[in-house]
């Protein structure tokens, strides 16, 4: 399968909805049922009983912010992530991945962007957005992630390659990294990610193929050796032992949310080229593939987890392909491409859309909302991230956008379908409107994207690793609202950061649900800091703390503008 057979269904679908003027979703209450389960279960916190843990805090105050254009601005970072010769061909358009995380322990985070051809870079942050760049291996790299592999108390760096191998950066201290092995890691990984999935106190990893790229840069061996597909790692001892949950994937992006709400992380793998995401629960018996949504992604490119309408329980996004202008002039961009597709249209009832998508828990079973809630179509889509970017206490998102390929778009300058990021604020009711004037609409083909607040002034800050362009830094300067920032620590296990626990704000606007992650979106790494914005004036009752073993933990009153560390 080729890039022409995935664009062009995707275009004559998006002519479809022009002629008939139909949901690109049809029939969509046709495909059964996924398999469902009771919301009521959702998780409470609690902080009474045998399972509950003190805590201890510590605080530090953020700063003011010294500048209020009311709109974000754009600094352009001294990163390239191109080929050799410039030319973008074939999977070469998927870019390279961008993470966060304080590499350092001085409490602001680095920046750490990853490289299709030349060195990744460490842009080290020295505060006031200032910034020192040393050189990390070379490309070309795909997803990075920070993490504290070994339990030693500093963050390290795992990255993949567009050959599937994993590159383990042990963190020195004193900036310095010596490349190691990650003993047991041995299957081709393009999406990873990272949870205590057991429950032990340690990191376990997931990965997840990509099939079509690594037979293209791998070749026929690759399809021979029988090595592809979705792995779960459980890390013995700092030993990692594989389980396979399945024999191929074309995933791009993997996510580990609590999705039956039963306190431990599930796995969501979202895939290319129509393959149907694969999602598995955690169980008594193990991992157990399941069906759960009746609506998917056609091809998910990025997966990210939110309480948009703040009613206590998360929703899932999958981003996709659909162009949010579908003008003449937009679609006579993309004319080649359908005449050279080599498939007709979908089925009616083709239980994948290709739009995003927007899974709502709705009763016993999940319904998709994205195109209700003004989502649905936002280009060609890479990293979509949820983010309170005007600290209004509600999630707002961010998504990537562009297209650089020879081949599929070589009727264009430069090979390049042109199209801008889009940033879409919540209206406080779960539904988005596009938000121009926050000056986030950037045009250089953005792949993978972090939100991190990278002065600490107390708002989110955002870092796109652009195809073919500088890297971008896009300073908040909305100066709305407030925020709390919250970290764990637990310093008696090798997972210190808390990776895979759950954060409950409850406060006077209600509810704040949040998750401590390894990485969202498309090939992008978090740092394990929450931010939780709210307006002026909030008052916040307490915090819940549900560990990644299972234990709970309360905090009380918290007053704003602080970086907090919870410690176990």
């Amino acid at each position: 399968m080729n890039l022409f057979h995935r664009y062009g269904v995707t275009l004559c679908q998006l002519l479809l909805i022009l002629v008939f003027t139909c949901s690109c979703t049809l029939n969509r209450d046709e495909p059964s049922p996924g398999t469902g389960y009771n919301s009521e279960q959702a998780f409470q916190p609690t902080v009474s009983g045998s399972n509950t843990i003190p805590v201890t805090r510590s605080t530090t105050p953020l700063t003011t912010p010294t500048s209020c254009s009311e709109q974000f601005i754009a600094h352009d970072l001294a990163h390239v992530t191109t080929t050799d010769d410039g030319v973008i061909r074939a999977f070469a358009a998927n870019g390279a991945g961008v993470a966060v995380g304080d590499l350092d322990q001085d409490g602001d985070e680095e920046l750490i962007f990853g490289a299709e051809a030349g060195p990744n870079h460490i842009f080290w942050n020295e505060g006031g957005l200032a910034f020192q760049i040393t050189e990390l291996g070379q490309g070309p790299t795909r997803a990075v992630t920070v993490v504290d592999v070994d339990g030693d108390g500093r963050r390290d760096i795992v990255t993949t390659t567009n050959r599937g191998s994993l590159n383990y950066w042990h963190n020195e201290a004193n900036r310095a990294f010596t490349r190691q092995v990650l003993p047991g890691v041995a299957y081709p990984a393009y999406a990873i990610n990272w949870g205590d999935l057991d429950q032990d106190g340690d990191l376990d990893l997931v990965t997840a193929s990509y099939d079509a790229g690594f037979l293209t840069d791998i070749g026929s061996e690759y399809l021979l050796s029988d090595v592809a597909g979705v792995y779960v790692y459980e890390n013995r001892a700092g030993t990692f032992r594989p389980t396979r949950l399945a024999s191929e994937a074309q995933a791009l992006t993997l996510a580990l949310p609590d999705l039956n709400q039963d306190g431990r992380q599930d796995i969501v793998v979202g895939n290319d080229f129509a393959v149907p995401d694969f999602v598995w629960l955690w169980s008594k018996m193990g991992w157990q593939a399941t069906e759960p949504f009746r609506v998917t992604a056609y091809s998910t490119m990025s997966l990210d987890v939110g309480d948009v309408d703040n009613n206590g329980t998360q929703e899932l996004l999958a981003a996709d392909m659909s162009p949010y202008d579908i003008t003449p002039a937009t679609l006579a961009q993309w004319l080649p491409v359908i005449n050279r597709m080599q498939q007709g249209a979908r089925l009616v009832n083709d239980p994948q859309t290709m739009t995003n998508v927007l899974q709502v828990q709705a009763g016993e079973r999940w319904r998709e909302e994205a195109t209700d809630r003004g989502i649905g179509a936002t280009g060609w889509s890479w990293t979509s991230r949820f983010g309170d970017l005007d600290n209004d206490g509600y999630l707002d998102l961010y998504v990537v956008n562009g297209m650089i390929e020879l081949g599929t778009f070589g009727h264009l300058p430069n090979h390049e379908l042109v199209e801008e990021n889009q940033a879409l604020r919540n209206d406080g009711r779960g539904y988005f409107v596009p938000m121009p004037t926050w000056q986030l609409n950037s045009r250089r083909s953005g792949r993978s994207m972090v939100m991190a607040d990278l002065d600490l002034d107390g708002d989110l800050d955002i870092v796109v690793n652009n195809l073919r362009g500088a890297a971008q830094l896009f300073e908040n300067q909305l100066c709305g609202g407030q925020s709390v920032q919250i970290a764990l620590r637990w310093p008696t296990v090798q997972n210190q950061a808390g990776i895979g626990a759950q954060l409950v704000l409850h406060t006077s606007l209600g509810p704040l649900v949040r998750d401590v992650r390894a990485a969202s979106g498309y090939l992008s790494g978090d740092a394990p800091v929450v931010h939780l914005g709210m307006p002026v004036g909030t008052t916040i009752e307490r915090l819940d703390v549900l560990w990644p073993d299972g234990a709970h933990s309360s905090i009380p009153p918290i007053i704003p503008n602080q970086r907090i560390v919870v410690i176990r």
